[in-house]
């Protein structure tokens, strides 16, 4: 008698979020992070992201994750941040949802949440180990 196998991929769809190109300390720096991540965020599993060097995802609606990106625009000495978990935290609030990026940190993590999931600085619970273990402290903080 044969036995088969079969292997589900999960009815899950993969996730595409373009990966930031951080130099190589930054690299180095998300590389650690991403193998520190959590499987769930807001009680969301993780998702497949595409290509995902640098990216991650949970739930659908999607909560992005990006390491090693840009300072943002906006963010300057005057900017209002706040901290959880001991992570400082830089928010702007888009369309359906919020864009947070780390500040006080060697590299840049943005994390965006929808709506859906207000109250969405929740989310920021959930990676701060992860980000407080893997991202080292910078000065000056921006």
């Amino acid at each position: 008698m044969t036995v088969g196998v079969l292997v589900l991929s999960g009815c899950q769809r993969s996730v595409t979020i373009s990966d930031p190109e951080p130099g190589a300390p930054a690299a180095s720096i998300c590389t650690s992070l991403m193998a520190a991540l959590p499987q769930r965020v807001l009680e969301q599993e993780r998702r497949i992201v595409e290509p995902g060097v640098f990216t991650a995802a949970w739930g659908d609606p999607t909560i992005t994750l990006r390491c090693g990106g840009d300072k943002p625009p906006t963010l300057n000495a005057g900017s209002a941040c706040f901290e959880v978990n001991a992570v400082g935290w830089f928010a702007e609030e888009g369309q359906g949802g919020y864009l947070f990026t780390t500040v006080g940190r060697a590299t840049y993590v943005e994390v965006g949440v929808p709506s859906v999931y207000a109250p969405e600085a929740n989310a920021l619970v959930d990676l701060a180990d992860a980000i407080k273990n893997s991202v080292p402290l910078r000065k000056p903080c921006l």
